[in-house]
């Protein structure tokens, strides 16, 4: 400005600055006068306490794991159960419900008790597996060889059960933590990878892992995930996924400390929205997943869609084909084409493959595949400092079955590519045939357009867990789902066989006939369950019963009336 010269400014300063002075001493002297009438010790305890109070308030607002709505919904229902009358009714419902579990689960014939002490002297050979046949195996009611088993068992032919189990004698007691000891196992374990990573399209810096299961080869992806969110400084990372993903997701979140963000699914295709999954990308995402296909609808995701957000955002994109790893990559062979899903995508970073789904390999084993090295080198535990040397291990468990590897590396081996190309066709084509058939039938519907082996199947008319227990008083063992009420069917090769798909479409068409003789009838017997369950608004219970499901499985008591308490 005109005029204004900076000795004008350094005055007006100052002015102001001995106008703030005056304030601040007046502040100083009135806080004085309050604090007056209290005693130093008193002052530092409100001091503390204030601060104390403060920071778990801040902490409780900004917890890095749930959100604010979570949090209050949790701490609502906690304070609803803590009341006396309430917690008493919770109590006996529970214990209600896991001695009915127990007692389902208690197959054993009249008068046989369970065995809880070592015998004095060893049984003969003859014995035991005379023992074996008569007292264990014949409880096994069920009879899945016949076709009446949603997914469980994915292949079980003779000739693979008498080859895994010469596979298996030459090498129970194998274990891969040896490498030195039992190279043979080392190598079996390279070459099963490698040959899902030449299926899968591997790239030259493409490498993986055997694992236990699809659940510990999710858990390593996330975990790797983790790990590189980390060195970028990102202490809890979050993981976008579909609503529709596996739970294992849920369980990696809880073992790492990770958030699981759920993404919505599209209300028409009923696979995830990519739009949705794009506005919920933030600093702290360190992994996007597609399953192909999803467990619950068995729906392929937009893999490639998703990828691009990956490479985007420079973000790791993992594609689960646990369920589908075995079928997909042999589909367009089969002349079933399906959308780009693996390493031939370039934002697709790990893979998660069960060997033991589709692959026909014995339970348990899997793969997780990875682009790149650097990848997997985030899967790997090292604690440098153990008293009983340098301690190292690829995955979660230390010691593992060196037979289930080598049995796997057989069952691959047995199968080929040609045997792979035609068990998926045979499999894809049941299940199409069986769509077919099925969307004729009145009253029920199928979730989206299935494109691989799960059919799921939902009611407009009456309550679809009415003709799931009818389904099940007829010998078929199926998947319950929820959110919305369905369950589906898993088709394996155990349906290929002449007259199982048949039989489950006409089993269908008969009791959906019945069920809308009487609509509106209320659902009956355990089948009603798994609906009520869904409109218990506090989920903690539903996990409290589903404890006490495993402690019942775990059980090893004679059963009494629920009312006398439960045992261990």
């Amino acid at each position: 400005m005109d005029g204004v010269t900076s000795a004008d400014v350094e005055e007006v300063f100052w002015k102001y600055t001995e106008v703030a002075k005056l304030h601040l001493e007046d502040a100083r002297l009135k806080v004085n006068e309050l604090c007056s009438d209290f005693e130093p010790w008193q002052l530092i305890s409100i001091s503390v306490g204030i601060t104390i109070i403060l920071a778990w308030f801040y902490n409780w607002l900004r917890h890095p794991l749930r959100t604010l709505p979570e949090r209050i919904k949790t701490s609502f229902f906690k304070f609803f159960r803590s009341l006396p009358i309430v917690r008493s009714m919770i109590r006996k419902e529970i214990e209600k419900s896991t001695y009915a579990v127990a007692h389902s689960l208690n197959k054993m014939k009249p008068g046989e008790t369970y065995i809880k002490t070592l015998p004095e002297k060893g049984l003969s050979e003859d014995k035991v597996l005379a023992r074996i046949k008569t007292g264990y195996q014949a409880m096994d009611d069920i009879d899945w060889k016949s076709g009446k088993v949603s997914g469980c068992v994915y292949g079980g032919t003779d000739d693979l059960s008498e080859l895994c189990a010469k596979v298996y004698k030459d090498f129970a007691w194998s274990n891969p933590l040896h490498p030195d000891v039992f190279p043979s196992i080392r190598r079996m374990e390279g070459e099963v990878v490698a040959m899902c990573l030449s299926v899968f399209n591997g790239g030259s810096d493409s490498c993986g892992a055997m694992t236990s299961g699809g659940t510990e080869s999710i858990l390593m992806a996330c975990l790797s995930c983790r790990e590189r969110a980390r060195d970028r400084g990102i202490e809890f990372p979050e993981i976008l996924a579909p609503m529709s993903v596996h739970a294992a997701f849920d369980k990696a979140a809880h073992y790492f400390h990770m958030r699981l963000v759920h993404v919505p699914l599209d209300k028409k295709t009923h696979k995830v929205n990519i739009k949705a999954m794009k506005r919920r990308i933030n600093s702290k995402t360190c992994m996007l997943v597609g399953s192909a296909p999803a467990f619950p609808f068995g729906l392929f995701d937009d893999i490639e869609a998703i990828a691009a957000l990956g490479v985007k955002y420079d973000i790791p994109v993992h594609t689960d084909a646990c369920l589908g790893g075995f079928l997909i990559p042999f589909m367009e062979q089969a002349g079933f084409p399906v959308p780009p899903f693996d390493f031939r995508l370039k934002g697709v970073t790990t893979i998660s493959a069960d060997t033991h789904k589709y692959g026909f390999a014995p339970k348990g084993s899997s793969v997780i595949l990875y682009s790149n090295m650097e990848m997997r080198r985030r899967q790997f535990f090292v604690a440098p400092d153990w008293m009983g040397g340098i301690y190292a291990s690829p995955s979660i468990a230390g010691s593992r079955a060196g037979a289930i590897i080598a049995a796997c590396w057989a069952t691959i081996m047995y199968m080929g590519k040609q045997g792979y190309v035609d068990s998926t066709r045979n499999i894809i084509q049941t299940t199409r045939n069986m769509i077919t058939e099925l969307k004729k039938v009145e009253g029920i519907f199928i979730f989206g357009e299935p494109e691989v082996s799960v059919i799921a199947i939902g009611s407009n008319d009456f309550d679809v867990y009415r003709l799931f227990g009818d389904l099940t008083k007829r010998g078929w063992s199926l998947n319950n789902l929820q959110f919305p009420p369905s369950f589906h069917l898993c088709v394996t090769l155990r349906h290929t066989t002449p007259g199982v798909a048949e039989s489950f479409i006409n089993d269908v068409k008969t009791c959906t006939a019945e069920l809308l003789t009487d609509p509106s009838a209320k659902c009956q017997g355990s089948a009603a369950v798994y609906g009520t369950s869904q409109g218990i608004p506090d989920r903690s219970i539903i996990t409290e019963v589903a404890k006490s499901f495993w402690d019942a499985c775990y059980s090893t008591e004679d059963l009494e009336p629920a009312s006398n308490g439960l045992h261990k």
